[in-house]
């Protein structure tokens, strides 16, 4: 394929190799998610993560298997399938070889994986909706049911009604919880509402009326995780998943004397990316996004840079 554009940094970025070597598979791009750790990178506050730099960016992936390499025996050619945002889901973003970070990523026409990376898709799942499941999806089951331990009946809070905290809520009310939400935007109070959330407020602290067992808390604002430790009840579990900043001042003594658990969530795993699909796949959730042209990349991220998106996930569809 020789030197591609890279549509987001607008620098020469050689493109992955269109041969798989033994284990690997290439796949087709039909679409590609659009994040906002791909914003953090191209400000450069979040660059630290890149394995190299130049890098086609892009880590939410689904298309279909054009090349198998030796010793693949768990996909074939023409299969549909999305490629894990978090390789194994064993290490984490930082050190990890993961699409879009570690390796060229989805912001291209073909995307170089390791079998074990890719996930079949059912075949009632679109395209747009398996990229995002990758990450959205994924990162939204995994602070809700592995990292928050959610069960039926759990009272649950959500903070941040966007991309993230919307599926969140959604899979929490299929999960069995009783949900709630705290958004500033009162324009997507609604959208909240039709998904199933019992009730939205404006601010984290007028959720301590629902007296909550989890809060999971998608904004990250230091204000709200702040408050999410004093309105939780007592013994509660609090995660964090949201950056808006890096460091939060919250009062310890609330959180010795509640006896509350705080826990960070970040991404997920394979295993919590079929879960989500399966979801999809039965018609009961339905991420929330919004389709783009591959051109459109570039200025897509800017909209997410600029907090123009709402509870959308972008999506650029490939033709």
């Amino acid at each position: 394929m020789g030197i591609q554009r890279c549509r987001v940094a607008d620098r020469a970025c050689r493109c992955p190799r269109s041969h798989p070597g033994h284990g690997e598979v290439v796949v087709d791009l039909a679409a590609a998610g659009l994040c906002h750790t791909d914003v953090g990178i191209t400000d450069g506050t979040m660059a630290e993560i890149l394995g190299f730099t130049p890098i086609i960016l892009g880590h939410e992936a689904a298309g279909i298997v054009s090349a198998v390499g030796d010793g693949v025996d768990n996909v074939s050619v023409g299969k549909r399938v999305a490629v894990s945002a978090m390789g194994d889901g064993k290490s984490g973003v930082l050190g990890q070889k993961n699409i879009g970070v570690g390796r060229h990523g989805a912001y291209a026409e073909k995307t170089l994986a390791p079998a074990s990376e890719i996930i079949a898709l059912p075949d009632e799942v679109p395209f747009e909706q398996a990229a995002a499941a990758t990450d959205a999806g994924m990162t939204s089951y995994h602070a809700v049911f592995v990292r928050g331990g959610l069960r039926p009946g759990t009272k649950v809070g959500i903070i941040g009604l966007g991309g993230l905290g919307m599926t969140a809520a959604r899979l929490a009310v299929l999960g069995g919880g009783e949900v709630y939400a705290a958004e500033i935007n009162p324009r997507v109070h609604a959208a909240g509402i039709e998904r199933g959330v019992k009730q939205v407020v404006g601010d984290v602290k007028e959720l301590a009326e629902f007296e909550l067992d989890l809060i999971v808390d998608f904004a990250g604002f230091g204000t709200t995780t702040a408050g999410a430790i004093e309105v939780v009840n007592n013994g509660g579990r609090v995660v964090q998943v949201g950056l808006g900043r890096s460091e939060a001042t919250i009062n310890t003594h609330l959180l010795t004397m509640k006896e509350v658990e705080l826990r960070g969530s970040i991404g997920g795993t394979p295993a919590d990316t079929v879960e989500v699909l399966k979801f999809i796949s039965s018609g009961d959730l339905t991420i929330s996004t919004k389709s783009i042209g591959f051109a459109d990349i570039g200025s897509g991220l800017e909209q997410l840079a600029r907090s123009e998106v709402g509870g959308q996930r972008l999506v650029a569809l490939f033709d």
